[in-house]
């Protein structure tokens, strides 16, 4: 029941600290943005408690800033707080400013389907379409919060007025579109009484056609009203195309839907794709709605991945105990422990709140082999007390309660490293944590289970078992468990003989183990670096820029001529263009007519003959045929968590020239290190502009505000919408400006009337000038100082060597006094989640301590099992440079899980060690029996974990990146662990009972001494 409830996702949902504000300036220069409205926000915001992170961008017209504050801040209280702020400077910015919106930001907050409207009918229908008889359907669906539809066309009625025509009866532009305004109403004049009944008296005025409009009288100075159509044209026409949008090279509308907060992804998709089933019948013959991208998709596959990795590592860790424990009976006690085990952990994951994502699910499947070892210690035990003929009953209650305590301290420190990470801050750990409770929840879920059901499940199925020194020759089937049994006999031979050397020769033992240790870091260079494993979506996002000033027109050529390029690739699926902004999975997601965008979908991962890297090298190639066009190339990562540019440098300074003269230099530096792709910087050229200078002196003379000034020019170029009627139900708008001929026609321009406060028209040039200008496309800054920021993304090399290259480069250049750089993107991530881990680590071996020094009631046996964690040293440098993964934040995880699981073979070997010396047994007589009865419990749950981790290791299948590196630093770490605890432990043993021993001696000496002392003075 508890896992049919269970929400279905990719990650666990993160709330980041973020706050955003944003706000909008009309007709501002970036410079003006920054001034009026970025400085004094700033000012205010910088003093929020808990910040760690003030992030600003001035674009024409607006500003944007990004608060970051500290891991574990509360938003809600947070952004009252900012608000206040906020409020507290308003009253500074300027008038012509709308009001500062402060904004939640969303990491889940991505489209998590889109659609794709396509047909033989033109997009003027498909938009009507799309609008009447699918948006409303998909915003009703169970779950979704929003329906945003793209690269929709519209009519318009234009009105373009006759500039000569506007001086000869002195007639401004915005007085047009008043007087449009004014006659297109309809409203409710009162009631009248009708015999018996009242009715509301309506007028009626709004236009029912461009006829109309045409038609429609428009008052002079002189007394005299006009038609509209003596002065303007007026026409029904297409609204300019601002973006175009493509699915294979078909015209189509593009449909972006997102989930509400907290949904489920794959219920919520799953609704969605039953609603377009629902709507597909309705729709005009040949109209189609296709799903682009479906995030449940991976999501499924995904789960699926693991899920299946998960039953493959449970088969193979229950046939290791097979051929170990000889007979079914024993097996099935084992095998059983394991569904209850896993059906516990997850009614713990739903009472607690968590859902089933990549790390819940893989944690759950990086347990399975962990999940058995409680009950394989204390089943072997009991399998070895019938082996010696003990009664099944006895056999049952003794075996268990001889390792219980080992068993229990074993769970406890499995558990234990994982109390850190649940208490330490950053992104790494909100990613993991799920992870860590997973694991915790499934280690004392076995706990309890080998408790409790082991020992009776043992007691009714476990029959006589015979030694394996009175074996029969097995029949067919049983030859495996034969010959395992056999070679674990003469293993355990060859064992002892091991351990009597060791302990005759222990000085070279420690000596051969120690340098084994440090021979291991010789290998480290060896191993990259980097934040979180890229996982091979099969998705491509394509960013393509032109420049400054591009017609629409040349883009959608450009973008349209790649797309075929790319179309041509074997691997590909499918290509969704947008040509005039930067699509939904962009890096620039603005809207310029020399921007363009290509998602790229490839064929399933199971029909691809090349990875997704590959394809991406292949498409980088095509876009050097553009020798105009900044081609960038990204893989799109679902959830983005350290998914952004591998590289980033920011410099700091106040001139932007100085700051785009160095970006520049770093730019060309780090473009000629080796598997360096897409270098970008933030500091632009210059965008073009045409400025008009208005003199305040002559405005006042003439009695001319600013605003009436930025009106009229703002209707003649982008045009004044004045107002809409209505057509069949349709809202079309009515929009004044000038011919296209006046607007590129600067004398026209300049002569534009212009009205005064004394009811007069002068013309522009009277009260202003227009001159060729330039101004910062934008302007960043961080923590109130002016940055720019320079992006790069990797291939084929790894983050770590690529950024220590980078920083080489940096020390040789010479930085302006007042200016500097430092080093982010997934390279401080990275640093941040290390540093962090590292005291996660440091915590996990103190607890791990802990918990042993309870479990034996002492200090020295704790300290002995610990000589088996720097073994584990050995096995994660092999195994990293062996499979060539890279040393990230889950490998790190994966050297913590290494702590808590390691000590757990040396606590059950000191303990029976122990054990038998209680009951009269020599000391190197107790380690070599001891570590031979072990050793059987001791490689099985080896086995059984790294075998139940196998699966994950090999990192095949969807999703699967970001297991791979925690499992094999686990798989490689407890083997070598194990291989030298055998020999290591005993030794150590020996020399910390010397110690014990020595310091005993000496206590009684000077005991006895001091009894003496007084002797004589008697």
């Amino acid at each position: 029941v508890s896992l049919g409830k269970l929400s279905i996702e990719l990650y666990p949902e993160i709330k980041a600290p973020i706050g955003l504000v944003a706000v909008s300036y009309p007709g501002a220069a970036p410079e003006d943005v920054e001034k009026m409205v970025i400085k004094p926000l700033e000012g205010s915001l910088g003093t929020l408690e808990g910040l760690t992170s003030l992030r600003s961008q001035a674009s024409t017209g607006s500003a944007i800033l990004i608060l970051e504050f500290d891991w574990g801040t509360n938003m809600e209280s947070k952004s009252l707080e900012i608000r206040e702020k906020v409020d507290s400077v308003k009253g500074f910015l300027p008038k012509e400013a709308d009001d500062p919106k402060v904004l939640k930001f969303d990491l889940q907050a991505i489209p998590i389907m889109q659609l794709s409207v396509s047909g033989s009918t033109d997009l003027v229908r498909l938009t009507q379409i799309t609008e009447n008889q699918i948006q409303p359907f998909l915003e009703r669906t169970t779950g979704v919060a929003s329906v945003t539809v793209n690269g929709t066309r519209k009519k318009e009625v234009v009105v373009e007025v006759d500039p000569v025509k506007l001086q000869q009866y002195h007639l401004s532009l915005t007085q047009i579109s008043q007087v449009l305004s004014g006659e297109n109403l309809s409203m409710t004049a009162g009631n009248l009484s009708k015999g018996s009944q009242e009715l509301s008296l309506r007028i009626i005025g709004e236009y029912g056609s461009v006829e109309d409009i045409r038609k429609l009288l428009i008052p002079t100075p002189m007394g005299k009203s006009i038609p509209l159509e003596e002065i303007a044209s007026v026409r029904e026409q297409l609204v300019k195309e601002t973006a175009i949008t493509k699915v294979n090279g078909t015209p189509s509308l593009s449909i972006d839907l997102m989930k509400k907060s907290g949904g489920n992804t794959v219920e919520v998709s799953d609704a969605i794709l039953k609603t377009l089933n629902q709507i597909r019948p309705t729709l005009p013959e040949g109209v189609k709605v296709d799903v682009v991208y479906d995030l449940s998709t991976y999501i499924k596959a995904s789960i699926r991945n693991v899920t299946d990795n998960m039953i493959m590592g449970g088969v193979l860790a229950i046939i290791v105990l097979y051929l170990f424990l000889r007979n079914f009976r024993s097996t099935f006690v084992i095998a059983l422990s394991l569904p209850f085990s896993i059906v516990s952990t997850f009614l713990l994951l739903y009472f607690y709140g968590e859902n089933l994502n990549m790390l819940t699910l893989g944690g759950l499947a990086l347990g399975i082999g962990m999940m058995t070892d409680s009950s394989i210690v204390i089943l072997e035990n009991i399998f070895k007390k019938r082996e010696q003929n003990v009664e099944i009953k006895e056999a049952a209650i003794t075996g268990a309660g001889e390792v219980a305590g080992a068993v229990i301290a074993s769970a406890l420190t499995s558990m234990a490293v994982f109390l850190p990470i649940v208490f330490v801050n950053g992104l790494s750990a909100e990613l993991f944590r799920p992870l860590a409770i997973t694991v915790s929840f499934a280690n004392f879920a076995a706990l309890v289970v080998a408790l409790t059901l082991v020992p009776s499940l043992a007691g009714l199925l476990l029959k006589k078992v015979k030694p394996i020194a009175s074996m029969d020759r097995p029949k067919l089937f049983g030859w495996p468990s034969y010959l395992a049994a056999k070679g674990l006999d003469q293993l355990t031979g060859v064992y002892k003989r091991v351990i009597r050397f060791a302990l005759r020769h222990r000085l070279a033992v420690l000596l051969l183990s120690f340098l084994l240790v440090i021979a291991s870091f010789a290998l480290i260079p060896f191993i990259g670096m980097e934040f979180m494993p890229a996982s091979d979506q099969g998705e491509i996002n394509v960013d393509v820029e032109l420049p400054w000033g591009t017609l629409l027109s040349e883009t959608n050529r450009v973008v349209d001529d790649l797309a075929a390029k790319i179309g041509k690739i074997p691997e590909v699926k499918t290509i969704f263009t947008t040509a005039g902004g930067g699509g939904t999975f962009s890096m620039s997601p603005s809207s310029n007519s020399h921007m363009g965008n290509l998602y790229v979908q490839l064929a399933p991962l199971a029909e691809m003959k090349r990875t997704t890297a590959e394809v991406m090298e292949e498409i980088r190639s095509l876009g050097k045929e553009y020798p105009d066009a900044t081609i960038t190339v990204s893989d799109i990562q679902s959830g983005g968590f350290g998914q952004g540019t591998s590289i980033q440098i920011q410099l700091k300074g106040n001139e932007l020239p100085v700051l785009a003269d160095l970006s520049s230099s770093i730019t060309k530096m780090i473009g000629e290190i080796p598997g360096i792709r897409n270098v970008k910087s933030t500091a632009e050229e210059n965008k073009p502009e045409l400025e008009i200078r208005v003199d305040r002196n002559l405005m006042d003379q003439y009695g001319v505000s600013f605003a009436q000034v930025m009106n009229e020019v703002r209707a003649a170029v982008d045009g004044q919408l004045a107002t809409r009627y209505r057509v069949n139900g349709e809202e079309i708008d009515v929009r004044v400006t000038l011919p296209e001929n006046a607007k590129n026609d600067l004398a026209k321009v300049e002569n534009l009337p212009v009205p005064t406060t004394q009811g007069g028209y002068l013309p522009l040039s009277a009260v202003a000038k227009l001159v060729d200008g330039e101004i910062p496309a934008q302007i960043n800054r961080e923590n109130q100082s002016r940055t720019v920021e320079i992006t790069a993304d990797l291939f084929g090399v790894d983050l770590g060597k690529v950024t220590a290259e980078i920083q080489k480069k940096l020390s040789t250049l010479q930085m302006p006094e007042g200016y500097s750089y430092t080093m982010g993107g997934q390279y401080e991530q990275m640093m941040d989640s290390f540093s962090q881990l590292g005291l996660a680590l440091v915590l996990a071996i103190f607890l791990v301590y802990l918990v042993m020094a309870v479990q034996f009631e002492a200090i020295t046996y704790p300290l002995i099992i610990m000589f088996s964690i720097p073994a584990t040293v050995i096995g994660v440098v092999l195994g990293l440079v062996i499979t060539g993964r890279t040393f990230s934040v889950p490998a790190y995880i994966g050297v913590i899980i290494l702590v808590g699981i390691v000590v757990n073979n040396a606590i059950v070997l000191v303990d029976y060690v122990n054990l038998l010396r209680s009951r009269g047994m020599e000391r190197e007589e107790a380690l070599i029996e001891g570590g031979s009865s072990r050793l059987r419990p001791i490689l099985m749950t080896t086995l059984t974990t790294i075998l139940g981790m196998f699966p994950l290791s090999l990192g095949i299948g969807e999703g699967s990146e970001s297991q791979a590196p925690l499992a094999t630093v686990v798989m490689f770490g407890l083997t070598t662990s194990t291989l030298v605890t055998l020999v290591l432990i005993p030794v150590v043993y020996t020399y910390f009972d010397g110690l014990e021993n020595w310091v005993k001696n000496l206590g009684r000496r000077r005991k006895r001494g001091k009894i003496e002392e007084k002797s004589l003075e008697i």
